[in-house]
């Protein structure tokens, strides 16, 4: 039997072998051709249903171009081919994509998330954009654009850029995204209003009072809140505690009053509309001016923003963001000398206070982090009961991406509506990881480290877990990390340029509003 078989294989040696190449290049022939079909357009988007991808693609600087070139699906979002990495991109997102597409419901998805930056990195590859645009210093670039770019080189790898960190919508056109000066921002044509109020309410009780901001149409309510004692950070046992929460301190504060909910936008934009600076002026010689400052008329307002800075997600009574922490502080100033009182930043203990309202449980309503947090196995599964987090705060499970109007919560206890959640909160005090072991075990009116490098925000924001929005939770600035693509040199010290989740609430100072004017 085996003579047969050696006979057969000599005798047709040439037979086989002809029909092994032509196995072979058949296999190739058809892998090109499989690897060619599911590369076109039309084919990505018969699994990618996203309900404007194919209409923001056309609208895209990529598509719609002065040179009438077509950048493709798979030209940003595979590695440049000829390569394994390319062709284990393709498989790995082609089974991931078809495993969602015939296991879930596209209409769950949340585009408005997907089309962030900190989704995008992970699905728009930099290798490719370097491959179509190898020269990124053309004659065509503007001074601001050869600064830019200069920056990225010298730092993409040390800050983790892209190109897509700047130019974000070239592949899907947004309309609510821009990466350019805003000349425009506070300067929007309105109909007169009804109310222009003249004076700031006179304030001779300590109790609730709205504020009104002279020469403007603007409002908003102050809370009253007495002082206490009360227990400062978390104890050990506390679900998700972090070490910078503790050791748990007894804290006193003095009375003062708050704003019930965060400084929105229309209250940001009177002092941008008042103050505002119109050109690049240098920002040491604007804090030098401002730290003189005596009166009203002589705080430099910010320079105009790059893109924009309420994400198309609406101004009026939403939460303003994207500022800085100097320019928070500013606005307090500014609001100070409008009004005649003492405006400034909460320090964390009052803000702590304030959120607790009498309460020393991880949230000041019912539930612990564990019923709530996306971090447990048996929540992903099988989902919480989120009714009660949901009626007090905006974060991660209810947010759609995006800050929410005050409206849209319950107030705790003390009346106040967004303490936890929405948006994180720039307190005056430094960070320090070990600042409550600094402090005595009883202690009034702490004000933090007297020195630092960043700044203490509480809170946690519209994209955070339920156990980062607990009232103990602390977190801080990040100077670099949040700049990290603003454009300019030197960069703004008025707006953030990659973070779209801090804004701030305003202290009011009872002896200085308590007295005969």
């Amino acid at each position: 039997m085996k003579g047969i078989i050696r006979r057969f294989f000599a005798s047709h040696l040439w037979l086989l072998l002809f029909f092994g190449i032509f196995i072979g290049f058949f296999l190739i022939f058809s892998g090109y051709k499989v690897v060619q079909h599911t590369s076109t357009d039309e084919y990505c988007m018969s699994c990618h249903v996203h309900p404007c991808a194919d209409e923001s693609w056309k609208q895209s600087s990529h598509y719609n171009n002065r040179s009438g070139m077509h950048i493709h699906c798979v030209d940003c979002h595979l590695p440049p081919p000829g390569s394994f990495k390319y062709l284990w991109a393709k498989g790995t997102t082609g089974l991931r994509d078809l495993w969602s597409y015939y296991t879930k419901d596209s209409a769950d998805f949340n585009w408005e998330k997907r089309r962030k930056l900190e989704y995008a990195v992970k699905i728009v590859y930099n290798e490719s954009c370097i491959t179509c645009h190898p020269n990124l210093f053309p004659k065509t670039l503007s001074s601001d654009g050869a600064l830019a770019h200069l920056y990225y080189e010298e730092n993409a790898e040390k800050l983790n850029l892209q190109c897509i960190s700047c130019h974000l919508d070239v592949g899907h056109y947004n309309p609510d995204y821009k990466h350019e000066r805003n000349m425009d921002l506070g300067m929007t044509a309105n109909t007169e209003p009804e109310t222009m109020y003249e004076e700031a309410v006179k304030v001779d009780k300590f109790e609730n009072f709205t504020e009104y901001i002279p020469n403007t149409a603007v409002s908003f309510n102050m809370i009253a809140l007495s002082g206490g004692t009360f227990k400062m950070g978390s104890p050990e046992n506390e679900s998700y505690r972090n070490d910078d929460e503790g050791p748990v301190r007894d804290v006193t504060i003095s009375p003062f009053f708050i704003g019930e909910a965060e400084v929105s936008w229309s209250e940001y934009l009177a002092f941008f509309g008042q103050t505002r600076s119109e050109g690049r002026i240098n920002p040491q010689e604007i804090m030098e001016r401002n730290a003189k400052a005596l009166d009203v008329d002589a705080i430099s307002g910010p320079t105009p923003p790059y893109g924009q800075p309420d994400q198309g997600w609406g101004y009026g009574k939403s939460p303003a963001i994207t500022m800085s922490h100097y320019a928070a502080g500013i606005y307090c100033k500014w609001l100070s000398e409008k009004t005649g009182k003492t405006y400034r930043l909460p320090t964390e203990a009052e803000w702590e206070y304030a959120t607790r309202a009498n309460t020393q449980t991880p949230y000041f309503f019912e539930g612990k982090p564990k019923q709530f947090t996306e971090d447990r196995f048996w929540n992903k599964i099988f989902g919480a009961d989120t009714t009660i987090i949901n009626s007090f705060v905006i974060y991660t499970k209810n947010s759609d991406e995006r800050t929410q109007a005050p409206d849209c919560v319950l107030a705790n206890p003390f009346g106040l509506k967004n303490t936890l959640g929405n948006v994180m909160e720039y307190c005056s005090d430094w960070y320090a990881a070990d600042a409550y072991a600094q402090t005595p075990q009883a202690v009034t009116d702490p004000n933090g480290p007297s020195r630092g490098e960043e700044h203490v925000v509480r809170g946690g924001a519209y994209n955070s877990d339920a156990k980062y929005i607990r009232s103990a939770a602390r977190d801080y600035t990040r100077s670099v990390d949040w700049m990290k693509t603003d454009p300019q040199s030197p960069k703004s010290i008025w707006w953030l340029s990659d973070c779209t989740r801090v804004g701030f609430r305003v202290v009011c100072e009872p002896g200085s509003v308590l007295t005969d004017r």
